[in-house]
């Protein structure tokens, strides 16, 4: 015990504010919530037991629930993979060695900053509104534009959009892994005639799978949390026609809206399993793409 503390307790230290936070702030409100689950709580009467009653309710009666999943789902198999794959064709670029790299990287990190604030989310409604900015941009090219915002049919779009735009996160990350590249690697391929797109598929990617796999754990788990802009664009209803009725917007407003405090529980520690059953599918399937440089055949 004492060698394991002398080799560890550095790295307990450091962890000591958070766990100091969470057993003293955060774990009290966990183990509620998972109580509550399995009652009908309105914030005003007692808590009332009801057992697995929220959760067959959920599953088997409630139309909007199935209608949330549908919308989150949706959302992150489309904002994930465009996101990464802006970070990843940014970050190459930064690659190349600019004088003022980190001038440009700032500035491409802002918008991850300011994307999840309320006004950045009141801009985005007004720039897809019906008489936005966007639109005035296309009907000086003569192009009638759609009702973003307001049409079922293209409102989840423009909140994939903004995912995208918010690729600052995750494109320092990537930088970093591609700094982690030999140089050598290249230059040996650039001698054989490698082409490009080769050099790319045959050492970037092989070599910058671990900081991938990364990336997309952190980006899957944010996008499934999305909340502040679903909620602000659709003022808080899921509208139009529950297109943007994201799980944590009818979470919120199960608990706040309904005071369904005991469903809205139920609805949390569900999206706390899909988050975690997402985690363990790609930890899983990573040892058949991730390779790390201290592995051994």
């Amino acid at each position: 015990m004492k060698r394991f503390f002398a080799r560890n307790a550095p790295a307990y230290v450091f962890l000591l504010p958070w766990l100091i936070g969470f057993f003293l702030l955060a774990l009290g409100p966990i183990l509620a919530s998972l109580y509550l689950s399995f009652t009908r709580y309105d914030m005003v009467s007692a808590p009332r037991w009801i057992g697995w009653g929220n959760y067959e309710y959920m599953f088997t009666r409630d139309r909007r629930f199935w209608k949330a999943l549908e919308v989150t789902f949706t959302y992150v198999a489309l904002a994930v993979p465009a996101r990464l794959i802006m970070a990843l064709g940014v970050a190459m670029l930064l690659d190349k060695g600019l004088r003022t790299i980190g001038l440009y990287r700032a500035i491409f990190y802002l918008p991850s900053l300011l994307g999840a604030s309320i006004a950045i989310a009141i801009l985005w409604r007004q720039l897809f509104a019906a008489d936005g900015v966007v639109n005035q941009v296309l009907a000086m090219a003569g192009i009638q534009g759609a009702s973003w915002i307001t049409d079922p049919d293209t409102s989840l779009y423009t909140l994939v959009v903004l995912a995208m735009w918010q690729f600052g996160s995750p494109m320092l990350i990537f930088l970093a892994g591609l700094r982690g590249i030999p140089r050598d690697l290249y230059e040996a391929a650039e001698i054989d005639g490698t082409p490009g797109w080769r050099q790319f598929t045959r050492i970037t990617l092989p070599l910058l799978a671990p900081v991938i796999f990364f990336n997309l754990v952190l980006q899957t788990i944010d996008s499934f949390k999305t909340f502040s802009s679903a909620f602000i664009i659709s003022n808080g209803t899921g509208a139009p026609a529950d297109s943007l009725l994201f799980y944590t917007v009818y979470l919120f407003n199960e608990a706040f809206k309904f005071f369904r405090m005991g469903y809205a529980s139920a609805l949390a520690w569900f999206l706390l399993v899909i988050i975690a059953t997402f985690t363990a599918i790609a930890f899983f399937t990573s040892k058949y793409w991730v390779h790390y440089e201290n592995e051994r055949d």
